[in-house]
């Protein structure tokens, strides 16, 4: 069969090497080591504390919730005692308030968490609300509250539901080995959320560079009448909901609309996975899977960590350095953020560290534009990169608006393809979010 694809894109090395072997590791936080919890770790409102400095937490235990819509409640990932309440870093850059709990090292959990569930006898609305209640949001990186996205409103028709596994990002290889490791787990949470949209199709659609994977899941799947698993052609960025529901169904998503607009749902595999946790085992989000990478780290791998846990504790729990990086990247190298500390959390949207040796993350410097038309070819929302960075270099906000900056989903292709090394990218992602926080306050 041949493999899906979208319009458009590029193909830059995806450096998988170093850890699409490797098997996810699990690591746990040390005794007497703090775990940060900032309360923004979702698209939406931030959640407040709901418990004080001096409590003692238990493992599973709420401690963070807000009462609007569009949020998503956060649970403790170990046992121990409120340190403090203070505003820290995020790895993305900003600063948010934060609970700082002193691990105990008992992981005592808490009473109210569940054991395993009659989860098939469940209605639509016990599904939803154990997927609130877990605290999951997109694992892939987006962060939007998932018990939203599962429960578009009676007037969207959802007939697809994506598996998104194409894990483009060059580096990135823990959706790979949660396929192959956690296979039987990935089609019981797709199921479940099939059980919501019962018109609806499963479609677990993955690059053609995990031929593996590809091969276990159609085994595992073939008796299950309702799931496909598709094979995509190794492209970036085939992993952006757009261009995955392109390349899937064939149907484009308009400007400002939404997948449930088309009649998709898309959702990363560990979303996927914590889904299943969550209605299978009752069990909320409390870990991730991250890969660190790179050649400046001694043991790159797929770790199964505990969310709040530092970059620095991760770390130098498997081995540390093997030289100094020159540049550490929360995130994978095209869509990542650098960092300057180390001291900084993991949170629900971290996917991975990259640690960059001089050599891998060498940046040339900008030159002019010789208008090639190379970054308009690559795009994959057909925009005019070079344009838009006119307008932001011209501070013309109605321009960029014009010529559809908000349209932009921040791939870095442009970048990545243009001989004169200019900062497209990142200078279109400034620039929208100066733009929208105008809209917002107007």
């Amino acid at each position: 069969m041949k493999a899906l694809t979208f319009k458009r894109g590029v193909h830059p090395p995806d450096s998988k090497e170093y850890t699409n072997k490797k098997q996810i590791k699990i690591l746990m936080p040390e005794e007497g080591s703090d775990i940060v919890v900032p309360m923004s770790q979702h698209i939406g409102a931030p959640c407040e504390p709901i418990v004080s400095k001096g409590d003692r937490v238990l493992l599973g235990q709420k401690i963070a919730e807000s009462g609007a819509f569009v949020s998503s409640p956060i649970h403790s990932s170990v046992s121990g005692v409120v340190k403090e309440i203070k505003q820290v870093l995020t790895p993305g850059g900003a600063m948010s308030k934060a609970i700082i709990i002193t691990n105990d090292g008992k992981f005592e959990e808490d009473p109210s968490l569940g054991k395993d569930t009659d989860y098939e006898s469940f209605s639509r609305e016990k599904i939803i609300e154990k997927v609130k209640n877990a605290g999951i949001v997109g694992l892939g990186g987006a962060g939007f509250p998932t018990h939203i996205k599962l429960n578009p409103g009676p007037e969207k028709k959802i007939d697809a539901i994506i598996v998104n596994a194409a894990e483009c990002e060059p580096y990135l290889t823990t959706d790979h080995r949660v396929l192959l490791e956690k296979t039987d787990r990935v089609i019981k949470g797709l199921e479940i959320v099939l059980k919501l949209h019962p018109n609806a199709r499963g479609y677990i659609a993955v690059e053609n560079n995990k031929m593996d994977a590809i091969e276990l899941l159609t085994q595992a799947s073939k008796k299950i009448s309702n799931i496909s698993v598709v094979t995509l052609q190794k492209k970036y960025p085939q992993g952006s909901e757009k261009q995955m529901i392109y390349a899937v169904t064939k149907r484009e998503v308009p400007s400002g609309k939404l997948p449930a607009d088309v009649g998709c749902i898309v959702d990363n595999v560990d979303t996927i996975l914590a889904i299943e946790r969550a209605v299978v085992k009752d069990r909320p989000l409390m870990r991730r899977i991250v890969t660190l990478s790179g050649g400046a780290v001694k043991n790159p791998g797929n770790y199964q960590v505990r969310l709040g846990m530092s970059f620095r504790e991760l770390i130098e729990m498997t081995g540390g350095f093997k030289e100094e990086p020159a540049k550490v990247i929360a995130g994978g190298p095209m869509m990542g953020v650098a960092v300057y500390s180390l001291d900084v959390p993991l949170i629900k949207t971290s996917s991975a560290i990259l640690c960059l040796t001089k050599e891998e993350a060498e940046l040339p410097e900008e030159s002019n534009c010789i208008r090639c038309g190379k970054c308009v070819g690559v795009c994959p929302m057909g925009l005019m990169p070079i344009e838009l960075n006119g307008d932001v270099l011209a501070n013309d906000f109605e321009a960029f608006e014009k010529n559809h900056g908000l349209d932009c989903i921040e791939c870095g292709s442009c970048s990545y393809v243009c001989p004169a090394k200019r900062h497209l990218a990142q200078s279109i992602r400034v620039t929208k979010r100066a733009v929208m926080a105008m809209k917002k306050k107007k």
